[in-house]
């Protein structure tokens, strides 16, 4: 119960706290300014404790000299008017104890200003104490005092704080022992400490009020400074925000010649710099996809013309030198190919302008995964790997592009069978209600720790000498994942050397609804569960469980 009950308490600071946590890690200056006040609050309470009580030691000290030097004078008085009584017994004794009292006593005890005097002689029980007027001094002279004046003979003081004719006042009380011929008489004289008391209190008063006043005065002027500071971050920060969303132009205001002009002046010849080489670059990049597209679309004509003529040699090629028909063949080959890098440039190209559009429409996938394999099987058979399909019983419907989602699959399960070394392929559909995925896995060379993310960069190969059965263009696998992007969804990678690959393929359901998991985990499930996937994976993919 108590637990419970303190685990709700600092849940509530917690809640309650979170605005100024949150204050404190994103203001430099409030950072500032309270470590300032609180190292400031921390000198100045230390300075001005010393201070106070140093100046209270210092009239504590004053006023003891001062009843020293009276306490002699009272001593020397009480002893001179005692000499004449030769005993304790002396029927006149008594009157002469009311006689120093008297004289020895100054101002009005009542009133909380006076001194208060007394006298007794406490190895002559039959003489009484007399003491100033209406004062009780019960609380004034303790047992220690009296113990230390009487039985120790010696002169001493205290300071107690008593409650004397109604007001409660602090008094220094000191005792001497006065030397007569009949044994010791105690005097003793109680000075009120209020003058002193009033005086330490103003000190403490006007030392406080000062170290206040100087702790507000410091924590303004470290608010003025770090903000002469600050101010120019903030800006140089807020500039820095816009040219990263594309603002160019932005450039801070450069005043006077001094560290913060320093910086605003360099930091507005970088935003120069930068916005000349992003403009230069932007513009190659428009040159070089200009160039693209120009060159492939400029080569579509004579191909059209070779790839007529090509075909004709194809078909008479049983009436040819078997070296020539060998060279027909050939020549038709590298003309596919040059056919397909044309055809991938010109997508490419493409994408890069901005110009690919999504032509979305409920579809069921699984009879796309079924034409994809179908196509491939000649492939597969040539080179012996078995595609395997595992589909759902009912259809998968998706609102997808079909001709780009076959694309993506023929891309995918045609490197599956070209690496698979002759082992199965496996191709897997799963779905639930927000997503779709497809899985294409073989059983190859596989991957090297980093190549999941270079596989999808243009031209890339895991091992260019490596003999090609297919002759891949090197650019199926970036347009697949320009294909997955334009829908929204993820197209990602795993392999481990000698354990094979697996490629995953996740759509949303719906076009235009942001993924969150994908239905189908990444890392195969056939895969040891004790090694970790290479890489990590990508941001908001719930679906890892090998």
């Amino acid at each position: 119960m108590v637990r419970r009950y303190w685990r709700v308490l600092v849940r509530r600071f917690a809640v309650w706290a979170s605005p100024a946590h949150r204050a404190w890690r994103r203001s430099l200056q409030l950072r500032v300014v309270t470590l300032t006040l609180v190292a400031s609050s921390l000198l100045v309470a230390a300075f001005g404790w010393f201070i106070a009580d140093r100046s209270a030691k210092i009239l504590l000290s004053r006023a003891q000299d001062e009843v020293q030097v009276s306490m002699r004078n009272k001593v020397g008085y009480a002893e001179q008017q005692l000499t004449v009584h030769p005993q304790a017994r002396d029927p006149l004794l008594p009157r002469t104890f009311a006689t120093i009292v008297g004289q020895l006593a100054d101002g009005d005890p009542a009133e909380s200003g006076g001194s208060v005097v007394s006298i007794r002689a406490g190895q002559s029980a039959e003489l009484a104490p007399v003491t100033s007027p209406n004062v009780d001094t019960a609380e004034l002279i303790t047992a220690e005092l009296v113990h230390r004046v009487s039985d120790d003979a010696k002169v001493a003081n205290q300071i107690v704080t008593a409650r004397v004719n109604g007001h409660t006042t602090k008094y220094l009380v000191t005792g001497s022992p006065v030397p007569t011929s009949f044994g010791h008489v105690e005097l003793y004289y109680m000075v009120p400490l209020t003058t002193e008391d009033s005086a330490a209190n103003q000190i403490r008063t006007t030392v406080l009020a000062t170290g206040l006043a100087l702790v507000i005065m410091l924590g303004v002027i470290a608010g003025l400074v770090t903000r002469l500071v600050v101010t120019p971050v903030r800006v140089a920060a807020r500039t820095a925000q816009r040219l990263s969303a594309g603002l160019l132009d932005q450039r801070m205001k450069v005043d006077g010649e001094d560290d913060l002009a320093l910086l605003a002046a360099s930091f507005n010849q970088m935003a120069a710099n930068l916005q000349r080489q992003i403009v230069r670059l932007e513009e190659l990049s428009r040159l070089q996809r200009r160039f693209t597209s120009d060159v492939s679309h400029e080569l579509r004509t004579p191909l059209t013309t070779v790839r007529m003529a090509a075909d004709l040699i194809f078909a008479e090629r049983d009436e040819f030198d078997p070296a020539v028909a060998r060279s027909a063949e050939l020549l038709q080959a590298e003309l596919d190919r040059f056919e397909s890098l044309l055809t991938d440039l010109l997508e490419i190209s493409r994408f890069d302008a901005g110009f690919a559009a999504l032509d979305a429409e409920h579809t069921d996938l699984v009879p796309i995964v079924e034409r994809v394999a179908d196509r491939l099987t000649g492939l597969a058979e040539r080179v012996g790997v078995e595609i395997e399909l595992r589909l759902p019983d009912t259809p998968v419907i998706a609102e997808v592009d079909p001709r780009r989602v076959e694309r993506v699959l023929r891309n995918l399960v045609g490197n599956a069978v070209e690496h698979g070394e002759a082992k199965p392929v496996q191709v897997t559909l799963a779905s639930d209600d927000a997503a779709v995925a497809i899985t294409v896995r073989d059983h190859g060379i596989g991957l090297k720790p980093g190549e999941e993310r270079l596989v999808f960069n243009r031209f890339w190969r895991a091992d260019p000498s490596r003999a090609r059965q297919t002759g891949g263009t090197g650019l199926g696998l970036s347009i697949s994942a320009e294909d997955a992007r334009l829908h929204g969804g993820w197209l990602e990678a795993w392999g481990a050397p000698g354990e094979g690959a697996q490629f995953r393929l996740t759509l949303p359901v719906r076009s235009g609804d942001r993924l969150l998991a994908a239905p189908l985990p990444l890392i195969p499930r056939d895969r040891a569960p004790a090694l970790p996937a290479p890489g990590p994976a990508p941001a908001g993919d719930k679906a890892e469980v090998v």
